[in-house]
């Protein structure tokens, strides 16, 4: 018998909750201001909570969302954050509790996938969570760039309501797109852009694909369509390179409908003067910067670093839904602890995926199967680093040639 339990919680408990989240993160209560905009961000059925003694002692929700899979399917996802347990209340049994009835209760739902981004990386596994996506950090030397072209589109700056709009509106159309991107949720833009712009002085250009002139007032630009932005911020610094202050410009969120805006947008940012310095946190690991550079060296990758984990909470929608490369057929045989319907194999082929009661030629948890599923890592390197079980030696090879993937998996959302 436990000595907690776990409930939905309503709208009563909302900042009760934030606020033992926060705690866990040391943080304060956040003021009225800022639980204004994260209030918009609970949904109704999607927290709970756990209580002892007549307290919240842990918490945990999702916000509802899409999710992009290989082949161009979009499943319904759910994004897990704020996970919390007190300090006083930990390593008894709390978040397993929590995590059990938040996955059957998704699973329910009709959420496929659900991803979350890990504060602590030894924590998530043990509830069939894998790393699905990677991404990088750069760090550009702006006045050693010297880029090699300019832009051939324009951009502009746009302010305030205008700005977000127009973000808010590209975004929607090019995500969910590639593999392991989501569709951001209403709140998401209030508290990640509306807030923090006024606090931080974000700035968002936007870029059209001819030239043209515009004010700010979040009109196109006149002879051409909109098709990419970037939001950023500046930190000042000092101007003076001896200080070891640099000016850097921090790009914050950069989405293009194709190459050509991509370049664009960074042209632009790193156009700007009195920068001496831009960084980039959460760029996909096959994004071309340094090749737009004279002095490819201007450019350095500081991290790669895990970005989503991935749970698959309906193991044969999920893999029914990707598609799969030309290639021999394999039977995985999958193991899931808590969601144990899972459980079973499945014959893979490059027409789709059929469970059946074959003896598995791969054997693996649902948390290995995940990091393997949108084709960040492979199956080789998994028996390699003995994540799997290969009864048949020629099985992960198989597996590889069928999940293959052409373009890296990469979210670009952080929440």
């Amino acid at each position: 018998m436990t000595d907690h339990d776990i409930r939905v919680l309503d709208d009563s408990q909302y900042r009760t909750a934030h606020t033992l989240f926060r705690g866990t993160l040391h943080h304060t209560a956040a003021p009225d201001d800022q639980w204004a905009f994260a209030r918009e961000s609970y949904d109704e059925g999607r927290a709970f909570g756990a209580f002892a003694d007549g307290e919240m002692i842990g918490t945990l929700q999702s916000f509802p969302s899409r999710l992009a899979v290989p082949g161009g399917a979009v499943l319904p996802h759910a994004a897990v954050s704020r996970v919390g347990v007190r300090a006083d209340w930990t390593r008894r049994g709390v978040l397993s509790a929590m995590q059990r009835a938040q996955l059957r209760a998704l699973r329910s739902a009709g959420d496929v996938i659900a991803t979350l981004r890990a504060s602590e990386t030894a924590i998530y596994g043990r509830y069939g969570y894998g790393v699905a996506t990677r991404y990088r950090a750069l760090r550009i030397d702006r006045l050693k760039a010297a880029p090699r072209t300019r832009p051939v589109g324009r951009v502009r700056l746009v302010e305030g309501e205008a700005g977000e709009r127009i973000a808010r509106g590209l975004f929607d159309e090019l995500s969910p797109g590639r593999a392991g991107t989501i569709a951001r949720w209403p709140a998401w833009w209030s508290l990640n852009v509306r807030r923090v712009a006024a606090e931080e002085n974000v700035k968002i250009a936007v870029r059209s694909a001819a030239s043209g002139t515009s004010g700010t007032s979040g009109a196109s630009a006149a002879s051409g369509e909109d098709d990419g932005y970037v939001a950023f911020k500046v930190v000042p610094g000092s101007h003076d390179p001896n200080e070891g202050k640099p000016t850097t410009l921090m790009v914050l969120d950069l989405w293009a409908r194709d190459a050509e805006a991509w370049a664009d947008l960074w042209l632009f940012v790193l156009g700007i003067d009195l920068v001496a310095e831009i960084s980039a946190f959460g760029r996909p690991l096959d994004e071309p910067v340094q090749w737009l550079l004279g002095d490819r060296r201007a450019c350095r990758i500081v991290d790669e670093a895990d970005e989503t984990w991935l749970r698959l909470l309906d193991v044969p929608a999920a893999l029914a839904a990707r598609t799969y490369r030309q290639a021999e057929p394999v039977v995985l045989g999958v193991r899931d602890a808590y969601l144990p319907e899972n459980a079973g194999s499945y014959r893979v082929t490059a027409d789709g995926v059929t469970r059946v009661d074959d003896a598995p030629e791969l054997v693996l948890d649902v948390d290995v199967l995940a990091s393997a599923y949108l084709g960040d890592v492979s199956f080789t390197s998994l028996a390699a680093a003995r994540r799997l079980d290969a009864p048949t030696p020629t099985a992960p090879a198989r597996a590889d040639a069928l999940f293959a993937v052409s373009t890296p998996p990469w979210s670009g959302t952080y929440f």
